[in-house]
């Protein structure tokens, strides 16, 4: 049996134990384009959960401590990984409902529980990834009781049966078996699993690896992470520079540009020679010398406080019928989405999976009575289908999967229907517009019959790989072609960041150049990351 501080531990153990090996995770995506990436997904979703936890006292009940972390798995899931998440100590904390203590049995229940709530969340369950590793977990448990109700065999056997399954999901998923990895998800649950027997078992709590560095009294007293795109001048030797200034812990460099972890004592000098080496897309410094949670603290409230004057609370206004958010990145989306009369833009996409609670922020900031969120990416509608759970107004997430759907699914909206036939054309709509992306390889890769180099551009017809190459208006002009069926009357070209409009009107010549005289082609500014163009034909 256990109460309620143990049972407190072992989720910020389990937490501490996937953050600490998050990278470990990401590196099991099979996908060769830039992501959100699983275990950062995971890591961010339960971290949330494991702030709240802390700060709860010792006097708890195993009721109170599972409410708290099912509320923020809830509020910090991203990404689908992160929402199955959420969703398994969702139902777990619904079996520990007027609870003091747990037994074995208690455990094995709830998390039965948890794992129904995943699959019923999900529209088509695939076996192979944190579903199944989940479930067999929760069977073992059941099985367990019949003859050892004391949680220590309940938790053992449900960590050893999560990495057996684990160990088999290659056979489940032939993708798995082909790039020779387990279910990045699945890993990500064996590993809080990890952590929570390692507090069971003999009380011992897994520490974040900052505060493990600082225990040993490290040289160095900074953490240095960061992600940086290579410029036109880059510096030949990064790595060598870098290693100047401190201990590399993990360095990866490809054309598109490099990510490095680094412990130094001069976090200024990395910074700065970074920047000779490119543009800096996002890095983290931290104090390892000290434990900074408060600290943490601080920042959290300053973003909420951030967030609250971005996304004020609206009550609903009876005289406004509809509402719109809609989930983009990049200032030209941002400003077709404000035109075409969303409310609230939640920034996010591909590499930055908003939260639920991000997408809740701007619902509750919308002040119609009925509010339709357009996540506009396949990794954020389970997240948007959370914050319509738990909003105080009537909310219709329409599962737009690209920014072109999203698009389609505005302009179909008419402000003389009701909410039912809105919806009915919004997702009609949804249909009608066929998505072409160009992003470059993140990594090397044998995925699905093509063989991939890093840095190479890639070419996705509806989120699947069609062509790989080096010359960007070749590779446009066989995507766009690939997209047009006899129906198409328009193509439209929305390009990124990292394209010039002189750029963009060579790829739209080319592409005009290719297609039948009938179609349209037009070109309009995205400023998106990752993908530096997003083609749609409709």
């Amino acid at each position: 049996m256990i109460n309620g501080k143990q049972l407190r531990d072992a989720f910020i153990s389990g937490a501490n134990n996937l953050c600490n090996k998050k990278a470990e995770v990401d590196a099991l995506n099979v996908f060769p384009v830039p992501d959100g990436d699983t275990g950062t997904n995971m890591s961010m979703t339960i971290g949330n959960g494991a702030k709240e936890l802390e700060k709860l006292g010792d006097d708890v009940t195993v009721e109170e401590v599972a409410k708290v972390a099912a509320s923020g798995f809830l509020r910090g899931a991203r990404g689908n990984s992160g929402v199955i998440l959420s969703l398994l100590f969702r139902g777990f904390s619904k079996g520990m409902k007027g609870k003091e203590t747990a037994t074995g049995a208690d455990i094995a229940a709830a998390f039965t529980l948890g794992v129904e709530a995943a699959y019923k969340a999900v529209m088509k369950p695939t076996e192979g990834t944190i579903l199944t590793v989940s479930r067999c977990a929760a069977e073992k448990a059941s099985q367990i009781v019949k003859y050892d109700d004391s949680t220590v065999a309940v938790i053992y056997g449900m960590y050893l049966q999560s990495k057996r399954t684990l160990a088999q999901t290659p056979e489940m998923l032939p993708i798995l078996k082909k790039s020779g990895v387990v279910d990045a998800g699945g890993q990500g649950l064996v590993y809080i699993f990890e952590g929570m027997w390692s507090v069971i078992s003999g009380g011992k709590m897994i520490m974040p690896k900052s505060e493990e560095v600082s225990s040993e009294k490290a040289d160095y007293l900074y953490c240095v992470e960061a992600v940086a795109k290579r410029g036109e001048k880059a510096c030949e030797g990064f790595e060598k520079a870098l290693s100047a200034f401190g201990e590399i812990v993990e360095y990866t460099e490809g054309t598109q540009g490099a990510k490095f972890h680094i412990h130094t004592n001069e976090p200024g000098k990395v910074i700065t020679e970074t920047l000779s080496f490119g543009t800096l897309l996002a890095t983290k410094v931290e104090n390892m010398s000290v434990a900074h949670t408060e600290l943490k603290f601080e920042y959290k409230a300053e973003a909420e406080e951030t967030k609250e004057e971005k996304f004020p609370y609206a009550e609903v206004d009876p005289s406004v019928e509809y509402g719109f958010v809609s989930v983009c990145a990049g200032k030209g989306l941002t400003d077709v989405f404000t035109d075409l009369g969303c409310d609230n833009i939640v920034s996010g996409g591909q590499t930055m999976n908003p939260s639920t609670e991000d997408i809740l922020a701007a619902i509750q900031a919308t002040p119609a009575k009925n509010v339709f969120v357009l996540p506009n990416n396949k990794n954020i509608v389970m997240a948007a289908m959370q914050a319509a759970e738990i909003a105080d107004r009537n909310v219709v997430v329409i599962p737009s999967k690209t920014v072109p759907q999203g698009i389609s699914a505005m302009l179909s909206y008419d402000c003389d229907a009701s909410v039912k036939d809105n919806t009915e054309a919004m997702n009609a709509a949804l249909e009608s517009v066929t998505t072409g992306q160009i992003t470059f390889a993140a990594r090397d890769s044998d995925f699905d019959g093509h063989k991939i180099k890093e840095g190479e551009l890639l070419a996705m017809k509806e989120g699947k790989m069609v062509y790989t190459g080096k010359d960007m208006e070749l590779i446009c002009t066989r995507l766009a072609k690939a997209l047009v069926t006899k129906e198409t009357s328009m193509v439209t070209i929305y390009y990124g960041e990292d394209v010039s409009e002189e750029q963009a009107e060579e790829i739209r010549s080319a592409v005009e150049a290719k297609l039948p005289n009938s179609i349209e082609v037009n070109t309009i500014y995205g400023g998106q990351p990752v993908y530096y163009y997003i083609i749609s034909a409709e």
